[in-house]
């Protein structure tokens, strides 16, 4: 940047006393500082981002040349295979490669569409009665009066 030495740096620290005065000298000191900091801040700010523009642009490259290589290495995939075909085709003597001798097909998966949720209970309702199993549930009133002590019969027992 600006090359300054120490004897410029107490230069323009003697002319800033003489100017500004003694009383005024700290706060200014202070905001000339926060400026540098500010502006040394937005240097390597801009530092980073350029870098990193610049490896987003490496990289970039470097994706385009490996997509390259994968469709080459497709293509040669891919016409290896059908001369490998058609030489077995004539070998053999067969029209496609899903007739191929001693092959064997397996069924296809289908899907039994079943709904585990409409699964029917399998305990009679006679029995969850007899058991005290709810199968309904209860408001918040029908449980009060339902659990609610009857007058007259007492809780606590006197011995």
């Amino acid at each position: 940047m600006i090359d300054i030495g120490l004897s410029k740096i107490a230069l323009i620290g003697a002319v800033a006393l003489i100017v500004i005065g003694p009383e005024k000298l700290p706060r200014v000191a202070r905001t000339v500082g926060m400026l540098l900091g500010k502006a040394q801040r937005y240097v390597s700010d801009v530092k980073q981002e350029v870098s990193r523009s610049m490896e987003l642009d490496e990289l970039k490259k470097m994706k385009e040349s490996m997509e390259g290589a994968a469709r080459d290495v497709e293509n040669s995939i891919q016409t290896n295979t059908s001369d490998f075909e058609k030489s077995w085709a004539e070998t053999t003597g067969t029209a496609s490669s899903e007739e191929l001798p001693g092959m064997i097909t397996l069924p296809e998966y289908k899907h039994p569409k079943k709904n585990w949720r409409l699964k029917a209970g399998a305990t009679p309702q006679w029995y969850k009665a007899r058991s005290g199993v709810r199968t309904k549930a209860l408001s918040g009133a029908a449980r009060v009066a339902r659990y609610r002590p009857r007058p007259g019969v007492s809780s606590s027992h006197k011995g």
